[in-house]
């Protein structure tokens, strides 16, 4: 498994990436914003950890550029433990999100709990449809009129859950903990703006969704 590191304070850096490389996992480390994008570019990993206070450009905007060309799994890092910078990370499309200073040992659990989720374990003919948007399992793939769209690894869980279980409504609470896969101590907008985008990216109108609707003051829920 190849890791990229991105973060301009290098006892940091030195830091995670020598408890990483204990745990097996191959790491490649950058400085700043813009050499995060290259590296993510020229480079095939299968998660990338980004600082957002970095040189040159910032790591929202790294996560944002990084997303035009690639689903890989983002967890962004902050000293700052604004709930706002969260909802922009995750609009930008972050899968998670660790504010300084932090455990370890809760960074590997999130690394493990990423790798799990978006590890191919599915057989590759498992396929969900519904309207025109097909999901291939197996293969991590979402279909719209048999275009690819690209999902960010959590994207990708939600609506592959709700998909699962159609017509059930989960609270927001339940999409936390079942999606993210422990008990997320962030903003449950996370999950509002998780919505947004698979609406922006799955929706012919996204104003009148057709497949992920939300039943007001309960949750969301895919079509029956």
């Amino acid at each position: 498994m190849r890791i990229l590191v991105v973060d301009d304070e290098k006892h940091i850096l030195k830091g995670i990436k020598f408890n990483l490389e204990h745990e097996g996992y191959k790491v490649e480390t950058g400085y700043d914003g813009e050499e995060a994008v290259e590296l993510a570019r020229t480079g095939r990993y299968e998660l990338i950890i980004l600082d957002i206070m970095m040189p040159k450009i910032d790591g929202l905007e790294a996560c944002r550029r990084i997303r035009e060309f690639s689903s890989v799994p983002i967890i962004m890092l902050t000293a700052r433990g604004e709930d706002m910078d969260k909802l922009i990370g995750f609009d930008y499309g972050a899968d998670d999100y660790l504010t300084k200073p932090f455990n370890i040992l809760e960074l590997k659990a999130r690394i493990r709990a990423i790798l799990r989720r978006a590890s191919p374990t599915a057989q590759q003919g498992d396929r969900l449809e519904l309207e025109d948007l097909t999901l291939a399992v197996g293969e991590r793939q979402a279909y719209l009129d048999g275009k690819r769209v690209e999902l960010t690894a959590k994207e990708f869980d939600l609506i592959e859950l709700l998909m699962r279980n159609r017509g059930r409504v989960y609270t927001r609470e339940n999409l936390l903990n079942t999606v993210w896969g422990y008990e997320y101590p962030g903003d449950i907008r996370t999950v509002d703006v998780h919505v947004r985008r698979l609406r922006e990216k799955l929706e012919k109108n996204p104003a009148e969704p057709e497949i992920l609707l939300t039943r007001w003051g309960v949750g969301y829920y895919c079509k029956p």
